[in-house]
């Protein structure tokens, strides 16, 4: 509401006409602002905000909702935040519904049992959302997963492909390049420290790490099991440890970084004895010491991508069986190098 001037009057609920004003721009591009519309460049929506912010405009969103069917939210189920992948995930997806003009409503879930995923789905949809996000349904699986008809939906989880539009890293690929770059050093085979056996994106990387030993014709020794912690892969030093271990392939960074000081407190030099990859490219993977080859997971174009899919269901009313494969390229740096007893080069 505003004064005979044209101010906002003090105490009163600001309008989007007020907000239109101070902004210097249409009620239409308002409008646009609020409801998540892409058609409003960076500099102009940042003015829209700043002004909403100033006046402490809030959108109706009931209101929203009756007129152009849309609530401006989006729901995004997580399992496990305190692991470094599913947290930097849901930041992406964050980021990305954030810059489209949505807010997020996250659930994350204590179990990865599919009567878990169902009751977080449930206390989703009854806070109004537009669509959903799945980071990680774990043992859910499209025949269990029980979702509202007609609800938007988008998973960063393989087994959905084909039931629901679906992104991810190409956890196969990568964990294969990371084994094929330790086998063209020399390496007669590779130890695998795998993630937990109720991940699915450990059990893909195991896929790829016993797909290019099967491949390459070298033995395929039995993998160990971690926790996603750096912990669990210090653990793991008194097995990678004994003769015989000459790489070892790691499904995360931070196993790899137990696993390192392990070897560095029993006396086996990185790389000189045991060359070790990881798996994310986490921010610290490149300080560690030594720097640590490592395959990257481009979290910010997932993020980016499971938004756009899932919005083009929200304002297209179209459901989609669309899959998007983000490339997960082998970053090679100091912790990988030829074994102590290979030829020397000609």
């Amino acid at each position: 509401m505003t004064s005979g001037s044209g101010a906002p009057v003090p105490g009163a609920r600001a309008s989007i006409g007020d907000v239109a004003r101070v902004a210097g721009v249409s009620p239409t591009t308002v409008s646009r602002v609020s409801m998540g519309f892409d058609n409003v460049k960076p500099a102009t929506r940042r003015k829209v905000l700043d002004a909403m912010a100033e006046l402490g405009y809030s959108p109706n969103h009931a209101a929203r909702a009756l007129r152009y069917g849309s609530f401006g939210t989006i729901g995004v189920i997580a399992h496990r935040l305190a692991r470094t992948g599913e947290s930097r995930q849901v930041e992406a997806v964050v980021e990305a519904a954030r810059e489209a003009g949505y807010t997020v409503t996250l659930v994350d879930v204590d179990s990865p049992q599919s009567d878990e995923v169902d009751q977080a789905v449930q206390r989703l949809t009854q806070q109004s959302i537009d669509g959903l996000v799945i980071i990680r349904a774990e043992t859910a699986t499209p025949a269990t997963l029980a979702l509202p008809p007609g609800l938007p939906v988008v998973v960063s989880d393989s087994r959905f492909v084909g039931s629901h539009p679906a992104v991810g890293a190409d956890q196969v690929g990568g964990a294969r390049a990371a084994v094929e770059h330790l086998l063209a050093l020399g390496h007669v085979t590779v130890h695998h420290l795998a993630g937990p056996v109720d991940s699915v994106p450990a059990l893909l990387r195991v896929q790829g790490w016993r797909e290019a030993l099967e491949a390459a014709g070298r033995p395929v020794p039995e993998p160990w099991t971690g926790d996603w912690t750096a912990g669990s892969g210090y653990d793991a030093g008194e097995l990678a440890g004994g003769d015989g271990v000459t790489a070892v392939f790691c499904a995360n960074d931070e196993m790899a970084a137990g696993l390192v000081r392990a070897l560095h407190e029993r006396g086996r030099q990185v790389p000189g004895e045991v060359s070790v990859v990881g798996f994310d490219d986490i921010p610290l993977a490149g300080y560690l010491w030594p720097p640590l080859t490592t395959v990257r997971q481009d979290f910010g174009r997932i993020g980016a991508e499971l938004i756009e899919l899932l919005l083009r269901q929200v304002r297209e009313h179209a459901s989609s069986d669309a899959r998007i494969v983000v490339p997960a390229p082998l970053v090679v740096r100091a912790s990988t190098a030829p074994p102590p007893d290979a030829a020397p080069a000609p």
